[in-house]
């Protein structure tokens, strides 16, 4: 809170408090700052106290003021590195924001429509208080605890593979152990796939930069679900490839503009998360995925599926790479969500045709993966503690779910999307950017809704994860800061 038995003024105060949340990305390049009277309200202080605050910030170089339209954080990549920290300046990563191409051409979109790739990652490690994060993207770690990893790695490295696995690169494939245990695995969801079809990666981005730097080149259009996970529309546009935002339905993507962008662009990749859709929790239907391989069929493009939320999904669940078989479609998961965020094991399994090539790409990014976590991961899953553990985590989920929903609910919010899997795609009635903002000072991160959109719009839903909305406390802070903003 703002006091004024401070050492520093108001609007020094003031001033700071912005500027730490655009250093760490929480307010990301483009996001406007509440009118003057709007923050002087909210925080209690003088007009003249918040004029003063973001002159402060204008000086300093972290916002821009636009004629008639307010305050805006900056976009750091068109305008350059600035000072953040004061006289001591530092480089501005580029890959946070980035503009995004239009679905027609490459034209860039107009100023303010951008995406932040990095704001909830960088959440995830920016901690707005010691509360639960309603839009943390992954399990408490509580909920990951558990001793057999630990277990698993003492193995491993209790005998001479330690010394074996230290001196010398591994298999440039990933482990053969785990490779086995995986493609069983994958048979076991009637994918079918052999070890010599699977490769490990360091997480599965990973394994989704190694599909699109191996079968894209600059310039080459692609369809991303929209809404979706933002930092694979961030990392596409880096690549320098085209987005093509294609909605997502319930049962699926919108196969009308699929069909549109197939004519008229002759895309190269479609990137879909089949089953607990991220950020809807959608899961696709046998119907819609046959069409959609015939779309692929008949203009000649490859289906990249990111099964990532796969250990808390039904393994009826209908996934394009059953039905297909792995011809056209790379398959790709990882284990950070449910068991080790740290080990950074991922995979993906492809087309024979297509492995040669994509090790290739893996070998010239990360020679090769850490063996020794493959060896432990490849126990924990063969002796069946995997299996149990997601069993475990998946129940939990359920009541955790229950409870976040009936919460959302009381709290005046309503569900765009049937409450499926790990998230909840919220509508709250009011600008969840704005929103957010708000929630920070009350030490809450939210994951508002124009962070999964490939334009970044106006937008009143939010993405809640239900492991981490079950505090009732959480939802009164909601209520209360949102009849404010109305």
């Amino acid at each position: 809170m703002l006091t004024r038995s401070s050492n520093h003024t108001l609007t020094e105060q003031l001033a700071e408090r912005f500027a730490e949340r655009i250093r760490s990305r929480l307010l990301p390049a483009g996001a406007r700052l509440p009118s003057v009277r709007e923050c002087a309200r909210q925080q209690g202080v003088s007009p003249y106290t918040v004029v003063a605050a973001y002159d402060q910030l204008q000086a300093q170089g972290l916002v821009e003021a636009r004629s008639q339209r307010g305050f805006y954080v900056r976009d750091f990549v068109q305008n350059g590195a600035v000072a953040l920290e004061g006289q001591a300046s530092s480089a501005i990563q580029s890959v946070a924001n980035v503009t995004l191409r239009t679905a027609t051409g490459t034209a860039p979109l107009a100023s303010g429509s951008r995406i932040n790739a990095t704001a909830l990652i960088r959440g995830m490690f920016h901690q707005a208080s010691t509360y639960p994060q309603p839009g943390a993207g992954v399990f408490p770690s509580e909920w990951l605890e558990s001793g057999f990893m630990a277990a698993a790695v003492r193995k491993v490295t209790g005998s001479r593979a330690l010394q074996e696995g230290s001196l010398q690169y591994g298999d440039p494939m990933g482990d053969p152990g785990l490779r086995q245990v995986l493609a069983r695995r994958l048979t076991g969801l009637d994918i079918p796939a052999r070890p010599a079809q699977v490769m490990t990666t360091v997480g599965a981005t990973h394994a989704l930069d190694i599909v699109s730097r191996t079968l894209l080149r600059p310039g080459d259009p692609v369809m991303v679900e929209e809404p979706g996970w933002s930092v694979e529309f961030a990392r596409l546009d880096a690549l320098g490839m085209r987005i093509l935002p294609v909605p997502r339905r319930a049962d699926g993507p919108d196969l009308a503009v699929m069909a549109r962008y197939c004519e008229a662009h002759a895309p190269k990749l479609f990137v879909s998360v089949s089953v607990f859709h991220n950020p809807t929790g959608y899961c696709l239907s046998p119907g819609s995925a046959h069409q959609v391989l015939q779309l692929a069929q008949r203009h000649n493009f490859h289906v990249v599926e990111d099964d990532t939320y796969s250990h808390i999904a039904p393994a009826h669940a209908t996934r394009l790479s059953v039905l297909d078989g792995l011809r056209r479609t790379i398959y790709v998961s990882g284990f950070a969500k449910i068991l080790a965020p740290n080990w950074r094991v991922g995979y993906l399994a492809a087309p024979e045709e297509l492995v040669e090539r994509l090790l290739d790409t893996k070998l010239l990014s990360t020679l090769t993966t850490p063996s020794i976590l493959e060896k432990a991961l490849a126990l924990c899953i063969d002796q069946g503690q995997l299996r149990r553990h997601a069993e475990r985590m998946r129940l939990r989920l359920a009541q955790a779910r229950s409870r976040s929903v009936q919460l959302a609910l009381e709290a005046g919010c309503t569900f765009a999307a049937e409450p499926a899997g790990m998230f909840g795609w919220v509508e709250t009635g009011v600008d969840t950017d704005m929103l957010a903002q708000r929630m920070l000072d009350e030490g809450y991160l939210l994951a508002p809704g124009a962070l999964f959109h490939a334009t970044r719009q106006p937008c009143t839903l939010m993405r809640i994860n239900f492991a981490t909305t079950q505090d009732a406390a959480f939802w009164r802070t909601f209520q209360r800061v949102v009849a404010q903003s109305r």
